[in-house]
């Protein structure tokens, strides 16, 4: 049990197989490709949005309390497997959640935000605008205020509040992302 649990590529390999059962059980010879997809939107979603309340939530506001010594245990090996998770996580949710839109047939009129599809569309916009932050503006600063790549201490500084402002607006517009994905096909 030990050797199972400690192996988290396991872990996740005997989850994927155990919800892809589930599908098959449930919907039988009705499986699609949605159906996966939609899971996947799911999953994803769950570890990109969980990650960026951990670092809103526990990280941020926590770092100043560590001892100096022990911040490199944070920004050395803490953050940069988080951040990898949580840009990742960003850039799969995006992508199965498109495939989701184009499956079911409202991709186009959900980003045109056309009244049947407006609610889910906005979520759409919102979730492009925080994957784009996640990627173009929260990764490069945070690679600087981590020391991931070469930077002097006013460079870090500065990355680290650019990362943390633009990490809070994600949280703020997580919240009627949420709203919208959740919501959207209710009459």
């Amino acid at each position: 049990m030990d050797k199972f649990f400690g192996n988290l590529h396991l872990v996740l390999l005997a989850g994927l197989v155990a919800a892809v059962a589930l599908i098959f059980c449930v919907h039988q010879e009705m499986v699609t490709l949605n159906y996966v997809f939609r899971w996947l939107h799911v999953f994803f979603g769950i570890t990109w949005i969980g990650l960026l309340y951990y670092f809103n939530f526990v990280q941020i506001p926590t770092m100043p309390k560590v001892p100096a010594e022990l911040k490199k245990g944070v920004t050395g090996y803490i953050a940069p497997q988080a951040l990898f998770f949580f840009r990742w996580g960003a850039a799969f949710t995006v992508l199965t959640g498109l495939i989701v839109a184009h499956l079911t047939g409202y991709l186009h009129q959900a980003l045109m935000l056309s009244a049947d599809y407006r609610l889910i569309g906005i979520g759409m916009w919102l979730a492009l605008i925080m994957a784009f932050n996640v990627w173009f503006v929260i990764w490069p600063a945070q690679k600087k205020a981590l020391g991931l790549v070469e930077a002097d201490a006013d460079t870090k500084a500065a990355a680290a509040r650019t990362a943390m402002i633009f990490s809070r607006t994600n949280t703020l517009l997580s919240i009627p992302m949420l709203y919208a994905m959740t919501n959207a096909n209710l009459g």
